[in-house]
C-alpha cells in the first residue's frame, strides 16, 4: 500500500529551524521566502499529524515530537546524501564533501600538511572545516551538522565510534634563563606558585595536561589564562611562567625564534589524537581511510623533527 512520506526539502526544512529556532533565517538558509517555509513546515506537521512547532512562544520552540523528528531527519540527509556522493564518485572513497570539526590545539599544526596530502591522494573530495573546541563540535556532530571530528582524547561522548590515531606526548617549556625552573628533572610538587600557565577553561588540553602531568597541586597553576598555544608561547617566552606543550606543536616549529627550551615529562604524559563519527555511519570505511592519511603526515612531522 502506497504511503506518503515526507520529501528531503521539507525534512531540511525542519532541520533548519531547529538548529536557527528563527522561521526567518531557516527560510533564508534554504534559498525561499519565510511564508514558502512556513508552508512547508505546516504541509510536514499535517501529512505527520502531530504539531512540531510550539507556536504559543515568542521565540520558536519544537515540540517533543519535533526534536525527535528533527534529530533523526538529520541521519536521514546524511545518509542519502552519503548515497549521492557515492554515486557520484562511481564508488570511490572519499569523494564528494566531508564536514569536519577540528579543536583549535590540533587544527594549526596538522591541517597545514594534511590539506595538500588529501588533495593528492583524493582528489575529488570537497573539505569543509569548523574549527571549534571539543564540546561544540561534539554538539555539532550529534546534530549531523558535522561529519567527522579530529580531537583530542579521552573525552566523554557517547553515540560515536572513536579511532585512535597517535599518541601525542606533553613536554615542560620554560624560558632558558627561567627563574620559574632550574631545568632539571620535572617533579610537579616542585613547581613554584602560580607559575604554570594554562589554556583557559573549555580547552581539552588543560585537562589532558593536568591529568597527564600528574599536577595535583592547584597553588601552582596561575590565575591567568589564555586561548591559544600561540599565546602561551608567547608568555613563556617573555619568562612570565611555564607551560606544557603537546609534541605535535614542536614538530610544526612553534618554538622556532624563541629562547624556550623543552624537558620531557615523565611516564606516560601524553593525549591521544583520534577520530569520532556517528555510530553507524555509512562513512565509516572513508573514515577510516581519513585517519590513516593523518597518520602518515604525522609520522613525516616526527620524523623531520627527529632528524632536525
Amino acid at each position: 500500500m502506497y504511503r506518503k512520506l515526507p520529501t528531503l526539502k521539507q525534512l531540511r526544512y525542519l532541520v533548519a529551524l531547529d538548529q536557527t529556532r528563527h522561521f526567518g533565517k531557516a527560510a533564508e538558509q534554504n534559498f525561499v521566502s519565510q511564508s514558502a517555509f512556513s508552508v512547508g513546515i505546516k504541509e510536514l506537521e499535517t501529512l505527520l499529524e502531530t504539531q512540531l512547532v510550539d507556536r504559543t512562544h515568542k521565540s520558536v520552540a519544537l515540540t517533543d515530537e519535533g526534536r525527535q523528528f528533527a534529530a533523526r531527519a538529520r541521519g536521514v540527509i546524511e545518509e542519502v546524501e552519503a548515497m549521492v556522493d557515492a554515486v557520484r564518485g562511481q564508488g570511490e572513497p572519499l569523494t564528494g564533501s566531508l564536514k569536519l570539526g577540528v579543536i583549535p590545539t590540533i587544527a594549526p599544526f596538522l591541517l597545514a600538511p594534511l590539506m595538500p596530502a588529501l588533495a593528492s591522494r583524493y582528489p575529488q573530495l570537497k573539505l569543509f572545516i569548523r574549527e571549534e573546541q571539543t564540546r561544540r563540535i561534539y554538539a555539532e556532530l550529534l546534530s549531523g551538522e558535522l561529519d567527522l571530528l579530529l580531537l583530542a582524547l579521552p573525552w566523554d561522548l557517547g553515540h560515536v565510534e572513536t579511532r585512535v590515531l597517535f599518541s601525542d606526548p606533553f613536554v615542560l617549556a620554560y624560558h632558558r634563563d627561567s627563574s620559574h625552573f632550574e631545568g632539571k628533572a620535572y617533579a610537579p610538587e616542585n613547581l613554584p606558585p602560580q607559575s604554570v600557565l594554562l589554556l583557559e577553561d573549555g580547552h581539552c588540553l588543560r585537562d589532558h595536561a593536568l591529568a597527564a602531568c600528574e599536577l595535583d597541586s592547584p597553588s601552582a597553576i596561575s590565575d591567568f589564562k589564555v586561548s591559544s598555544l600561540q599565546t602561551l608561547v608567547q608568555m613563556v617566552n617573555e619568562d612570565l611562567g611555564l607551560t606544557f606543550l603537546p609534541q605535535m606543536a614542536l614538530a610544526s616549529g612553534l618554538l622556532k625564534g624563541t629562547e624556550i627550551a623543552t624537558l620531557p615529562i615523565p611516564g606516560r604524559a601524553s593525549r591521544d589524537i583520534g577520530l569520532a563519527w556517528r555510530q553507524g555511519s555509512a562513512r565509516a570505511r572513508e573514515f577510516e581511510l581519513f585517519g590513516e592519511v593523518i597518520q602518515t603526515i604525522h609520522a613525516r612531522l616526527i620524523e623531520s623533527t627527529n632528524h632536525k
